[in-house]
């Protein structure tokens, strides 16, 4: 199928505008939100987005081999003249596209109040033991789900997210529920934008999907795969962010352990981030 736009453009014409956009919004968001809640501090502000540099690296190595599994299996394919270079079964716009997504989403979560205190919980072990049961359920389903062809692709990708919000819910389940406002509303804006992207994607025949791999239901117009792929990987990166941030603060604490811990170990480095401050 020959289309009348590529992926490259694709990318020109739907990614580099939203991140634009989020990029020259971005500060007068965050300047409300010093003003009534959680201020975002110059030194904050560069820490977050290491952590999103962290979690993209981590999103390319995980979701790499997977994304080329399902390309070599024909869950889907690309159309005619759409895509400049393959490396390994997909296309570079792929993985720009992995490389993307991360930084769309963390834009927009920079324009909420995402606070560095980590909350209190009455129950903390048995909320984790509830969310890693949720994990494994999920996980379960997604290896039942692979058995057939209708359902392998939904399989594929429950089965693939699952150890990562099993990690995540690990560190912070209760965490994370206490900032679930905060949560759905980091994964929701961009999980609708791309749903809304990726059927324009899909009807321009930019990218294909098997019939024989997938269930053949459809949510306003967009495979039910597609819509749940970027549920969870929107939540992948909310979820890292919102832990990250207070987990950060923790260790750079001077009145807490990790804090002093944490400094004690850059000073055998020689670094003194206290002698840095005072001058």
């Amino acid at each position: 199928m020959t289309t009348t736009l590529t992926y490259l453009q694709f990318h020109l014409a739907f990614l580099l505008p939203a991140v634009m956009l989020l990029v020259a919004t971005g500060a007068v968001s965050r300047a409300r939100i010093g003003e009534s809640a959680t201020p975002w501090s110059s030194g904050g502000l560069r820490r977050y987005w290491i952590g999103v540099a962290i979690i993209t690296v981590a999103a390319v190595v995980y979701t790499t081999p997977w994304d080329n599994l399902l390309i070599a299996r024909g869950v889907w394919w690309y159309g005619d003249g759409t895509t400049i270079a393959t490396v390994g079964h997909a296309p570079i716009e792929e993985y720009l596209f992995i490389l993307v997504q991360p930084w769309l989403t963390a834009l927009w979560l920079s324009h909420l109040s995402v606070p560095t205190t980590w909350p209190e919980s009455e129950r903390p072990v048995a909320s984790r033991v509830v969310a890693l049961a949720l994990a494994a359920g999920i996980g379960l389903l997604g290896w039942r789900l692979l058995a057939l062809d209708a359902t392998f692709y939904l399989g594929a990708i429950l089965a693939w997210a699952a150890p990562v919000v099993a990690l995540q819910w690990a560190v912070g389940a209760p965490q994370l529920w206490a900032r679930r406002r905060l949560v759905a509303a980091g994964t929701l804006l961009p999980t609708l934008y791309l749903c809304t992207v990726d059927r324009i994607a899909i009807e321009l025949g930019i990218w294909v999907l098997s019939e024989q791999y997938t269930t053949g239901l459809y949510l306003l117009g967009l495979p039910v795969e597609e819509a749940t792929f970027f549920v969870v990987t929107n939540l992948f990166v909310v979820q890292g962010l919102v832990l990250y941030r207070p987990v950060v603060a923790e260790l750079l604490s001077a009145d807490s352990v990790p804090g002093t811990a944490w400094r004690r170990r850059l000073r055998t480095l020689g670094i003194d981030i206290d002698a840095d401050a005072e001058q």
